[in-house]
């Protein structure tokens, strides 16, 4: 899931905003297993940096910028 760090999105709606990943953050189970994986990106906002923690893999691999 590393390989989604620095990949860039734009977010859905009226006025999009170019985001970055910049994170994962993986949750476990006390037996191990995997429960929830969430990405967290960063996008600029009148000069400063936004961090939004809570983006799934689906809402990245569907508004993906390629370059």
């Amino acid at each position: 899931m590393s390989d989604q760090i620095g990949k860039q999105y734009k977010t859905r709606g009226k006025h999009p905003k170019l985001c970055t990943v910049i994170d994962v953050h993986t949750t476990y189970n006390k037996d191990g297993e995997i429960v929830k994986i969430r990405h967290v990106s960063e996008h600029d906002f009148l000069g400063q940096k936004v961090i939004d923690r809570d983006v799934s893999l689906t809402t990245i691999l569907m508004n993906e910028v390629t370059q």
